[in-house]
């Protein structure tokens, strides 16, 4: 056993019995990252096939060449049910690619990397094609049955999965899950940083508008709906604690207001790629929370240091500038932009210089921003007037 937990073992020895079903959970697994870290529909993961993604060598990143489905059509305008390789592969960050190479020692070279055939080890029907969604479904809620399981009998109940109150965790939810962690957390904070602030980056600036698929729909349209709800509960935040008497400052104050003030004409409305893509086009109007940066981006193309695209509907907020037009700041923004500041500091007292004096620093910006809202903040009803 060479696997271990918290320095120990995880096993002393495998049970015969036990190895069909931890085959099985091992199938499972990879499925999970796979979706949940590349954004695709669970049809194309499940048709995946083995040497899908090719070791690039020492130049460029793992690619993913996958079929699609949705809207494959023949030159008579016929649905082509057997698919097309996308024009645009998926990009593979690490976990992907190990979720790959271990379902690769599963199933023979060329065969389908989630095979009937080859993962059903506990029944043995010998099916053909590839797994079921329904049958991938289910095989999720037992891996969380099983995680919990072990994570009780490891001694280590806080590891184990939550109940969900929305119900069971189906494949369908992995990929909504990925647009909402990119669309509320600037730069795409989810496990990986860069990846995500890199894949951000690609998504609103639309350079590579195939990204995960052909047209504008799929992961664009996701992210769209996403990004949209977002600005909406942004919106609604900054109206009820402006009632509520926090103030205001920052050169967007005012047009951050009248947006907050428009919004209940888009509330439930923003269920649909097509509307979210109409309300973040609304340029100038539309309110991005960036608690990184302290501040609310009411963005605006032309006003913007973030460098965004030509076309952007969202900033760059992993790259928010200090002094830019589009800034809007509260109470709470200065608030937490102090507390953070005695965070740093008290970081920096256990570091040598000069990593001390670069966070001392930042925290006397902070407390620079903090001091500037509380200059120059004014109530809600000043500001529109």
């Amino acid at each position: 056993m060479t696997g271990r937990i918290d320095g120990r073992p995880w096993r002393e020895h495998l049970d015969f019995e036990e190895a069909p079903t931890l085959v099985r959970h091992l199938a499972t697994a990879p499925a999970v990252v796979i979706l949940y870290l590349t954004g695709m529909r669970p049809q194309e993961a499940r048709t995946l096939r083995s040497g899908c993604c090719p070791d690039p060598g020492s130049t460029g990143p793992h690619l993913i060449r996958a079929h699609h489905y949705k809207n494959v059509r023949d030159i008579d305008g016929y649905h082509v049910s057997a698919g097309a390789e996308r024009d645009v592969p998926w990009v593979a960050i690490t976990p992907v690619v190990k979720a790959i190479r271990i379902l690769e020692r599963m199933v023979p070279e060329g065969e389908l990397l989630f095979s009937a055939t080859h993962h059903d080890v506990v029944s043995q029907r010998q099916h053909h094609g590839a797994l079921r969604a329904a049958s991938l479904d289910r095989r999720v809620e037992q891996l969380i049955g099983w995680i919990n399981a072990e994570a009780t009998a490891q001694g280590l109940p806080h590891q184990q999965v939550p109940d969900d109150p929305f119900g069971n965790i189906g494949l369908g939810r992995l990929r909504r899950t990925l647009a909402w962690h990119i669309a509320r957390r600037p730069g795409g904070l989810v496990a990986l940083a860069i990846q995500y602030g890199h894949m951000r980056t690609v998504l609103d600036g639309r350079t590579a508008s195939g990204y995960g698929n052909r047209a504008r729909r799929g992961f664009h349209g996701e992210l769209d709906v996403e990004t949209a709800l977002a600005a909406a509960d942004t919106a609604a935040r900054l109206r009820d604690a402006t009632a509520a008497g926090e103030r205001i400052s920052g050169p967007a104050a005012r047009r951050a207001l009248i947006a907050a003030a428009h919004l209940p004409r888009f509330e439930g409305a923003l269920t649909t790629p097509k509307a979210a893509a109409k309300f973040l086009s609304r340029d100038g109007q539309v309110l991005f929370d960036n608690p990184e940066a302290f501040l609310i981006c009411a963005f605006k193309r032309d006003m913007a240091l973030c460098d965004p695209a030509s076309n952007a509907t969202a900033p760059n907020q992993f790259a928010c500038q200090v002094g830019c037009g589009n800034a809007v700041r509260t109470d709470s923004h200065a608030r937490a932009a102090r507390t953070y500041a005695d965070v740093l500091d008290r970081r920096a007292a256990h570091l040598p210089e000069p990593a001390g004096r670069r966070l001392r620093l930042s925290a006397i910006r902070f407390r620079s921003l903090a001091d500037t809202h509380d200059v120059q903040s004014l109530d809600a009803s000043e500001v529109v007037e």
